[in-house]
């Protein structure tokens, strides 16, 4: 049963992340910038939804932005949750977080920016879905001390950027408690574990591109990646 389950979740992931480079490719735009509708050669984009394809382009130039990478790390994420989390009813909140996950760290590596249309719909929909995983009788988890974890996150991202403004963006500060949300449900080791490995491993990719020339220390780097990657490795320990 646990591996249909697995199987079920990569499916899932792979189905979900074949949808999202379209939305990927409008999301990518400064901020201050209206979602991009067209594609490079200046060609309409319909929809957010699919793959990030122009065919008035041509065979040779048709794709425009990401191609499988996307859904396959969806894929993986997905079957990697499920894995470790099982049939439990936090495990569907964990599977359609991931897409948007996915998305918020493409488009935070492309343009250092973590849109609003995706992290506020996520904090709400973590917050209530969890509420109602709590009400069911299979649940691993603590909704009140989630709720707790995401305020305490959100206070100490805040406190970070109000200190720093350079080194801490305010999408980071707003993500913040959504993982808080997610790592708070299954304990503080999972909440200070999480957020370790989020600062550990952005300290080591930026040590590791300073080491090679490849930037500076005043060099920008997106940190909701990081974020979200360390989040990963906390639920999946913790589950």
């Amino acid at each position: 049963m646990h591996v249909y389950l697995i199987v079920g979740a990569a499916v899932w992931g792979m189905a979900s992340g074949l949808l999202l480079p379209r939305a990927a490719y409008r999301l990518a735009v400064p901020a201050e910038q209206p979602w991009a509708r067209a594609c490079p050669a200046a060609h309409p984009v319909a929809g957010w939804l699919g793959p990030a394809r122009c065919r008035a382009c041509g065979p040779q130039e048709e794709r425009y932005g990401a191609g499988y990478g996307i859904a396959l790390a969806c894929a993986v994420v997905c079957g990697l949750l499920a894995w470790r989390a099982g049939a439990h009813p936090e495990l569907a909140v964990w599977l359609l977080l991931t897409p948007a996950g996915i998305l918020l760290a493409r488009v935070d590596l492309a343009v250092h920016r973590l849109p609003d249309v995706l992290t506020l719909p996520a904090l709400a929909l973590t917050a209530v879905l969890l509420g109602g995983a709590a009400l069911l009788t299979r649940h691993q988890g603590d909704w009140p001390r989630a709720l707790i974890a995401a305020a305490a996150l959100f206070v100490l991202y805040g406190v970070l950027f109000f200190v720093n403004p350079a080194g801490m963006g305010f999408g980071d500060v707003k993500l913040a408690p959504t993982l808080g949300l997610a790592l708070g449900w299954y304990g503080w080791p999972a909440v200070v574990g999480g957020t370790f490995a989020g600062f550990l491993l952005g300290a080591v990719v930026g040590l590791a591109l300073i080491a090679t020339r490849r930037a500076t220390r005043k060099t920008a780097l997106p940190f909701g990646p990081f974020m979200l990657t360390g989040a990963l490795l906390a639920l999946l320990l913790a589950a």
